[in-house]
């Protein structure tokens, strides 16, 4: 028994060993052919992340191809004009860096930003509203260009801007000796999802820090921010946002917001300080819809609508404080438009609308959805608190004049 148990041993080690041999080498011949498989089809998660197609240079290679279409804007205005402006330009950042920037009542005549050529031959170059300003406010516009013909600055005319949107059109010509300007490719901000990565290009507090290249993602679409704009002394709501956290600072206004094809996604608005890597953009598709208005027409024909003339904030709990309200809610007002639907009605700063007809308010975005589902001549019941008091105002309900 002894004897056959030891026989027995020395043919199992080999029968083992011939085993463990031949799985390995099936083994080793799968992941070959797997990796083989993995490098001649890449999936489509590792085509869109640089990381894992081990391409570090990815975000590089598109900052350099596009930074030659990023331009430096700086808008000089009349010395008579109010010194309403700030050196970082816009009415956002006053309302997002107020807390952290002294802002002097008057100061230099200079506003600062960004924008991008998206015409090679024609010279346009789109960019924020509150960046330029509208034509006829006597400001000069001078652009500064880094291309591999020409690194100076030109003269740029306002072809169109539109306030509602925040958009403007601007025109250069092509500097002699130059044949093509670097146009940015269009990208399609509608195909664009939350998480994917973006780029933003421009130039952070001015001229100093030209060209500065910041990566994050799609944080969010659709997001709707309020302002306060002190130059024109009303609130101001902006919708359909796209929100990013990649870094968007004073002078990012008017820059591009590409995706990892380097196709331009959006237009850098705004930042909000009082939070940790916020920023937002306008979608391009927005733009490209009414491009053609702002380049022929100078400006956004919109038709005239119901218009109901007043400037809104939300109720929150200080202000419901302040007016002895019994709770927060409702849509206070902050301003009225001369000669409007709201003026003739009589309805005042300060006063908080708590029902539009049959619509109970709870906010201004309830007040503007109510609004829009009149018609321009419709009277309408409105029940407002005035003093602590509710009183019942009817208005007859205006029409938007066309711009």
């Amino acid at each position: 028994m002894r004897q056959r148990l030891i026989r027995t041993v020395p043919l199992l080690l080999v029968a083992l060993l011939a085993f463990g041999a031949a799985t390995a080498w099936l083994n080793g011949f799968g992941a070959a052919e797997r990796a083989e498989q993995g490098r001649s089809q890449p999936t489509a998660h590792a085509a869109a992340n640089p990381v894992l197609m081990g391409d570090p240079y990815l975000i590089a290679d598109i900052a350099e191809r596009v930074i030659p279409g990023v331009v430096y804007i700086e808008v000089e205005y009349p010395a008579s004009r109010p010194g309403t402006r700030s050196p970082f330009n816009d009415p956002f950042f006053r309302d997002f860096f107020w807390p952290f920037f002294p802002w002097p009542d008057q100061g230099p005549q200079i506003s600062r930003g960004s924008g991008f050529i998206i015409d090679e031959h024609e010279g346009y170059i789109l960019t924020n509203q509150h960046v330029v300003g509208d034509p006829g406010a006597g400001q000069k516009i001078k652009v500064k260009l880094h291309i591999d013909d020409f690194n100076g600055e030109v003269e740029a005319t306002l072809v169109g801007s539109d306030y509602e949107l925040d958009l403007a059109v601007l025109k250069i010509e092509k500097p002699e000796g130059v044949e093509r300007l670097p146009a940015l490719p269009l990208g399609d901000s509608d195909a664009s999802r939350p998480g994917e990565w973006v780029i933003a290009v421009g130039n952070p507090y001015g001229e100093q820090l030209e060209s500065t290249v910041t990566v994050g993602v799609l944080s969010a679409k659709g997001r709707k921010i309020n302002i306060y704009d002190r130059e024109r002394n009303r609130s101001k709501t902006y919708t359909n946002l796209m929100q990013t956290d990649a870094a968007i600072n004073p002078g990012n206004s008017g820059g591009p917001l590409l995706n990892l094809r380097g196709e331009v996604i959006g237009i850098n608005t705004a930042v909000n300080a009082q939070a940790q890597g916020i920023g937002f953009a306008i979608p391009i598709n927005t733009a490209l819809e009414v491009m053609d208005q702002l380049i022929t027409q100078g400006r956004v024909v919109r038709e005239g609508g119901p218009f109901l003339g007043v400037e809104l904030t939300s109720v929150d709990e200080r202000i419901a404080r302040m007016l002895n309200l019994p709770e927060p809610k409702g849509a206070m007002i902050i301003g009225v438009v001369s000669g409007s639907a709201a003026h003739r009605a009589g309805l005042r700063v300060y006063d908080v609308i708590e029902r539009f007809g049959e619509t109970e308010i709870d906010s201004p975005d309830t007040l503007v959805e109510a609004v829009s589902k009149t018609k321009p001549g419709d009277e309408v019941l409105m029940v407002v608190i005035r003093q602590g008091r509710r009183i019942a105002v009817p208005v007859v309900i205006g029409q938007r004049e066309q711009n």
